[in-house]
């Protein structure tokens, strides 16, 4: 699929073998919604940091929601790099964002994740740096004023000219589509939420819109919208333009 395509239709059953080639970014959706006992046998694949931030979680859900996610990414790195799960080693930036350790990424794989209630998101490429997120759309959110206490001025004035029925949608296409683009760079909530300008409204192209970080970043990221399903918002931001992008259903 390329780019600026209808993410519509995007997703479609993946083989025992697929190959990521430079110029692709491969997003995978899959649930987090197991049976325990196979949260449990997951939970065997994590290392010892990961199965403490595991158990850190107060309940079960949270702990077997975790535990799926960070088993499942390491299915997929370790397919891409034909290596066991277990294997794998990852590293943190300072601001926490993962990466594969060197030893183990002969294939200079950069990946991002995000889960929210029951789906997730993980997204792969070679050499090109990523963020993505998804969001369960709660119209309540807006009760709460964060779009005021985070969005820029021209996100808050967008948001409010559209119909009421219409602002939830827009209110987390905005929030996913600005949660990827700070973490494709990797910083973060260091960098405030409203030094740059993402579209919003349901209906229209992802973009970024603008930014007071540096003259060099519009051309620098791709951001797209991911249809998932009903009730949930989605976007991905990948470094360049020189890309084609393929989505992957995971199967339980």
């Amino acid at each position: 699929m390329k780019v600026g395509q209808d993410p519509g239709h995007l997703w479609q059953p993946a083989g025992p073998d697929v190959l990521l080639r430079d110029d692709e970014v491969h997003v995978w959706r899959g649930t987090q919604k197991h049976p325990p006992s196979r949260a449990q046998t997951l939970f065997s694949v994590l290392s010892p940091d990961e199965q403490e931030r595991a158990n850190r979680f107060y309940f079960q859900r949270d702990r077997e929601h975790f535990t799926v996610a960070r088993a499942t990414l390491r299915s997929i790195l370790g397919n891409y790099l034909s290596l066991e799960p277990g294997q794998l080693s990852f590293c943190y930036s300072k601001y926490g964002k993962p990466f594969l350790a060197q030893e183990h990424n002969r294939k200079d794989l950069r990946f991002n994740l995000s889960h929210s209630h029951e789906l997730m998101l993980i997204v792969v490429a070679r050499g090109r740096e990523l963020g993505v997120d998804i969001e369960r759309i709660r119209p309540d959110v807006l009760k709460d004023g964060i779009a005021e206490r985070f969005f820029s001025q021209l996100e808050v004035a967008m948001l409010r000219a559209l119909p009421a029925h219409l602002q939830a949608d827009a209110f987390f296409n905005c929030w996913t589509r600005k949660e990827a683009y700070i973490k494709a760079r990797g910083e973060g909530l260091s960098l405030p939420l409203d030094k740059f300008d993402v579209s919003l409204a349901p209906g229209e192209l992802a973009a970024l819109l603008g930014t007071r970080i540096g003259p060099e970043e519009l051309s620098r990221w791709s951001l797209r919208e991911l249809a998932v399903g009903a009730g949930y918002a989605a976007a991905f931001v990948a470094e360049g333009r020189d890309w084609r992008l393929k989505g992957w259903q995971l199967l339980k």
